[in-house]
């Protein structure tokens, strides 16, 4: 039994897998108690045989989750580090670790479900674009704020817009929370759909159109092009790198 952990900057989501089969999930977020939380949450979790963690947050936090798993189940995590190649997937960086091992394992997840070629859009604090091939080499992608930290970085930016209740998303707003709100996220419809026309002739023509991350579902809808929506990418990449890696038990 393996345990996963994604380390992301909103939350850590944890996973368990017995061979191909999910038995167990759950997430906490990083401005609650994690620590205490995740005791809670492994208090009646069976001890896994390997832990394997990606992370996307900061080496203190890391250590502070491999001091809760070697706590709870005497295990420490194996953090995975982007590598050039893996599972059938060739990082375009030429820094391969320079690429976040969140967008890396989200296009191993696409490759394992036969997805190709594909771009995939995750959604959250930061919008990551990435495209890959039919053979899976990554061709490249982009880095831009999420909507709703644009919204936040533009609000505390200025102190001539400001804003009393949440906005909505329109064609066109006649008031600013509503401008503030459509502006930014048709803003990041436009980036994906900018990116999808200029990678489509590379990619052979007609790419997928992954969406992934926590504002996926409602960033999907203003984008004018058929998408579908992942979940767990992340979770789905690592259990399949797992699986290529976890060494193989020893009969007595």
């Amino acid at each position: 039994m393996r345990l996963l952990l994604d380390l992301g900057n909103t939350r850590l989501k944890w996973a368990l897998r017995e061979g191909s089969r999910w038995v167990g999930q759950g997430a906490v977020a990083w401005n609650d108690d994690v620590v205490l939380a995740l005791h809670e949450a492994w208090r009646l979790v069976p001890r896994p045989d390997h832990v394997f963690g990606a992370s996307g947050v900061d080496g203190g936090r890391e250590m502070q989750i491999s001091a809760v798993v070697f706590t709870c189940f005497e295990r420490e995590p194996t953090w995975l580090r982007t590598p050039a190649e893996a599972c059938g997937v060739r990082n375009a960086y030429p820094e391969p670790g320079r690429l976040g091992v969140d967008r890396f394992l989200g296009m191993v997840a696409a490759r394992a479900e036969g997805l190709a070629p594909c771009i995939l859009a995750s959604v959250g604090t930061a919008l990551t674009l990435d495209a890959r091939d039919a053979d899976g080499q990554h061709l490249g992608g982009l880095i831009a704020p999420g909507p709703q930290r644009m919204q936040q970085s533009l609000l505390g930016a200025t102190s001539r817009v400001v804003v009393d209740r949440p906005g909505r998303v329109l064609e066109v707003a006649d008031n600013t929370p509503d401008a503030v709100a459509s502006g930014c996220w048709q803003a990041a419809a436009a980036l994906v759909e900018r990116f999808v026309a200029h990678m489509s002739a590379p990619l052979g023509g007609s790419p997928q159109l992954i969406f992934g991350g926590g504002d996926a579902e409602s960033l999907a809808p203003l984008v004018d092009i058929h998408s579908r929506l992942s979940e767990d990418g992340v979770l789905r990449g690592l259990a399949v790198w797992s699986d290529a890696h976890t060494p193989v038990a020893r009969s007595p």
